[in-house]
């Protein structure tokens, strides 16, 4: 793997010492991100290790509420890097103008093409309902409507996961979205803001099911010897999410923080993701994948809208989903 800022960090710090001695780079995230099982700890000690600098992490709730603390702060705005938008957000996030390009591009092991200058990948995976093996799985949304079960999610409006499972449903059924949401809504227990607290809720027994990732289930096996759950595969197919992050423009230390988005693409955070967040590396790591990936679901389809689609179907997709279940 191979970076256009080859050594970008190396270069930085020797030629503005005193940046790298006193400056503080300041990263707007999601919850689970920086939570204690998260990521963050360990790659804020990974990169502090390579650049003698104070790196912040700061939880905002969920990735949609990130972008949104974002649009409220502006230029003003302590941020120098938001991490853990999406490409269903990236197209809103663009035409803020509060994001600068970074430059940095790598060999990314990724299901689909990139070649945004901007947003950098960092993880990818797929939207699915997590539930125990011993729940009769549901083959599609239509089945799973006609059900008795119950199931968590989260909230289109603040909530990434949530966002991508009304443009599921809009990228599956299209015109008939509307009907599937009238038809789930009964079966829906509770919209929390975000994951931690809807995944939360499935594990204390609230529901049969919680809007999550293909690879969530990876975690139980591999950190906790637990082989009990699984994710549905849906014949219709499963929604895409890569994850991203972003240089802002107004930060006060560009060269630190291009630095950390190069640094994003190398081992030091690479191999630090599928055992802390859950999802599949944007550049797989030298080891691999942990044993226990090889028994994820893999969906027969993938779906995935564009930024621009995106961007233009999730009001609509929002309001679908909001009128069904004020029914």
């Amino acid at each position: 793997m191979k970076t256009t800022l080859t050594h970008v960090a190396g270069l930085c710090f020797v030629a503005t010492g005193a940046i790298a001695e006193t400056s503080t780079l300041t990263i707007y995230t999601y919850d689970g991100f920086n939570s204690d099982w998260g990521p963050g700890p360990q790659i804020e000690a990974n990169f502090e290790a390579e650049c003698a600098c104070d790196l912040e992490f700061i939880a905002a709730g969920d990735g949609a509420s990130v972008l949104s603390r974002l649009k409220l702060e502006g230029a003003n705005t302590d941020a120098d890097i938001v991490l853990g938008l999406d490409t269903n957000l990236t197209a809103d996030a663009a035409a803020t103008g509060l994001f600068a390009a970074s430059g940095v591009s790598a060999t990314y092991d990724l299901p689909i093409e990139w070649s945004d200058d901007t947003f950098v990948p960092f993880d990818w995976g797929y939207f699915a309902f997590v539930a125990g093996k011993d729940v009769d799985a549901p083959a599609n949304f239509r089945e799973l409507a006609a059900s008795d079960l119950k199931i968590v999610i989260q909230d289109p409006r603040s909530s990434t996961p949530g966002l991508g499972l009304v443009l599921w449903v809009e990228a599956a059924y299209g015109d008939e979205a509307g009907s599937i949401w009238a038809d789930l809504a009964d079966n829906i227990v509770t919209v929390t803001p975000g994951w931690s607290e809807a995944y939360g809720l499935f594990l204390e027994g609230e529901a049969d099911a919680v809007l999550s990732y293909t690879t969530s289930p990876a975690y139980h096996l591999i950190a906790e010897g637990d082989d009990s759950k699984t994710s549905w595969a849906f014949d219709e197919g499963h929604y895409m999410q890569v994850e991203v992050a972003a240089k802002v423009a107004s930060t006060d230390v560009p060269e630190l923080a291009d630095a950390f988005l190069a640094f994003m693409t190398t081992e030091g955070f690479q191999s630090v993701i599928p055992t802390t967040n859950w999802m599949y590396p944007a550049v797989t790591p030298a080891a691999g994948l942990p044993e226990g990936f090889e028994t994820l679901v893999t969906p027969s389809t993938a779906l995935l809208l564009s930024s621009e689609n995106a961007a233009a179907k999730s009001g609509p997709a929002i309001d679908a989903w909001r009128s069904a279940l004020a029914q």
